[in-house]
């Protein structure tokens, strides 16, 4: 009889970031962990910073073409530049259902080829990997000029084990 697999604990790492700059730079340093077949799920609040996040991560992939929020898309892809992944960024946010809504988006298919960034996929995209970076960002709510925002970048699967989460901070 096999052992029970021990329970996976998720690396997770958490920051402040104080301007949308900052933001930018950190989806700079979070794009030098990333590679093909990667699922980053973006969760926080509009106006949270999700998609200056995902500029920041376009920019430091290297894809060509301005990272925008595809809102009224649904989902835009970005083609490397260089020899690197594709970024396909998709907001969810109008999307009511599941995995089964997002099938049109094809996003099995390019995950193997791919960066798949997902703005408000929670609870609509978990089943596309076990393997997912998922990134909360929370901030100030109401009527604030408040810049400052806690992001909490947890990596879920074995892919984020040893993967560096911890030099985003640096």
């Amino acid at each position: 009889m096999e052992a029970p697999a021990a329970p996976h604990n998720p690396a997770e790492t958490q920051l402040t970031v104080t301007s949308p700059e900052q933001m930018r730079e950190l989806g700079r340093r979070l794009a030098k962990l990333l590679r093909a077949g990667d699922l980053v799920m973006l969760t926080g609040e509009l106006g949270a910073g999700k998609t200056t996040l995902t500029r920041g991560l376009g920019e430091g992939l290297g894809v060509r073409g301005a990272v925008t929020s595809p809102t009224f898309v649904i989902a835009r892809v970005h083609p490397s530049l260089g020899d690197g992944p594709p970024l396909v960024h998709v907001d969810a946010y109008r999307l009511s259902g599941g995995l089964d809504e997002m099938e049109d988006l094809d996003l099995d298919v390019s995950l193997p080829d791919s960066v798949i960034v997902v703005e408000w996929g929670e609870g609509k995209v978990e089943e596309l990997t076990e393997d997912r970076l998922q990134v909360v960002i929370h901030r100030a709510v109401g009527d604030t000029t408040d810049e400052v925002r806690h992001v909490t970048v947890t990596g879920l699967g074995e892919r984020w084990d040893d993967a560096g989460l911890e030099t985003l901070s640096g």
